[in-house]
């Protein structure tokens, strides 16, 4: 029997959860000055369903604390996947995962039911509708609205606004 959880999801669903760090730290330092609560994210991008596999992609930076919060998103439960921040000749800096975590929702899109993307970046809009028509899979995005992809936001099948509740996803910025 399939039960329904209290959002009204499949309890049996299998999730993936994937993480945009840099894309979620920036919105909330721009819009809020304040950090995310990685551990309510993941609490209520998962909703008493299934969690197959959470994985948070960071960039290494060298700045203090790194260590530390890497760590702390493995002890709530995260698969941490780093890459370097490459600079440039001239200063300029980039670090991204959009490849990365594309690879990993459709490679893992067959053992899922619904993907979890916590991300408003708009890079990801062919992937949802790939994740969605070609794979079958509920396609659901966490993000802030007021820094995410219209189109992102009309491609999910379900978004998560989490402007709507910000307190409820942030850590004040001197925590």
């Amino acid at each position: 029997m399939n039960k329904k959880t209290s959002s009204g999801l499949y309890r049996e669903q299998r999730v993936g959860v994937f993480i945009d760090v840099q894309n979620m730290y920036y919105s909330a330092k721009n819009i809020y000055k304040s950090k995310v609560n990685f551990n309510t994210i993941l609490k209520e991008a998962v909703r008493e369903r299934n969690l197959i596999r959470a994985i948070a992609y960071v960039i290494k930076a060298d700045v203090k604390d790194e260590i530390n919060f890497f760590e702390a998103l493995k002890s709530l439960g995260f698969e941490v996947k780093a890459k370097d921040l490459q600079v440039f000749y001239g200063g300029a800096k980039k670090g991204d995962w959009d490849i990365g975590i594309a690879m990993d929702m459709i490679e893992l899109a067959s053992k899922l039911d619904a993907i979890v993307l916590v991300s408003g970046d708009g890079d990801f809009v062919p992937l949802t509708q790939h994740l969605k028509h070609a794979l079958g899979c509920y396609v659901e995005v966490m993000a802030f609205g007021k820094s995410s992809s219209k189109k992102l936001i009309e491609e999910a099948d379900n978004f998560i606004d989490l402007d709507k509740k910000h307190q409820k996803y942030l850590i004040p910025a001197g925590k």
